[in-house]
C-alpha cells in the first residue's frame, strides 16, 4: 500500500471514527467516553501525515509510535464502549477490525524502518568524507 493510500485509509477511519461518536447516546459516560475516542481516533490520520513528512528516519519511527499509540487507544475506548453496551457490537465490529489492520500496518512500517539493513541505507561518498589528519 502506497503512503497516499494508508494517508486516505487513516483520514476515513478518523471520518468513520466522527460518525460513531455522534450516534452515541446522550448519557454522560456515552459523551466522556465518545470524546476520548473521538481524540484518539482522529489523531491516528492527523499523526500518519506528520510521519510522511518526516526529516529522519528516526522522526519517522518516533512519529509512527505516536500513530501506534493513539490507534491502540482508538480500539480500547471502543472495546469499552461495546462492554458498556452504549453501541451494538455489530455496528462497531467493522470499525474495530479497521483499526485493528492499521494498527498491524503501523507496527510492522515501525519495525521495518527500525531495522533496515545497512546495506540499503544511505551512504556517505569518500568525498564527502572530511580529511583524516
Amino acid at each position: 500500500m502506497s503512503p497516499e493510500e494508508f494517508k486516505r485509509r487513516a483520514f476515513e477511519y478518523g471520518v468513520r471514527v466522527v460518525r460513531l461518536v455522534q450516534a452515541l447516546p446522550r448519557k454522560n459516560s456515552a459523551r466522556d467516553l465518545g470524546q476520548q475516542l473521538l481524540r484518539a481516533g482522529t489523531s491516528v490520520g492527523a499523526n500518519y501525515r506528520a510521519a510522511a513528512r518526516a526529516r529522519s528516519r528516526a522522526d519517522f519511527v518516533a512519529k509512527l509510535g505516536i500513530v501506534e499509540e493513539e490507534c491502540d487507544e482508538s480500539l480500547y475506548w471502543m472495546e469499552v464502549l461495546m462492554e458498556l453496551e452504549l453501541v451494538n457490537k455489530k455496528r462497531v465490529q467493522p470499525l474495530y477490525a479497521e483499526g485493528s489492520e492499521i494498527l498491524t500496518m503501523v507496527v510492522s512500517s515501525i519495525n521495518t524502518a527500525r531495522h533496515r539493513p545497512k546495506s540499503l541505507r544511505v551512504r556517505r561518498l569518500k568525498s564527502d568524507r572530511p580529511p583524516r589528519n
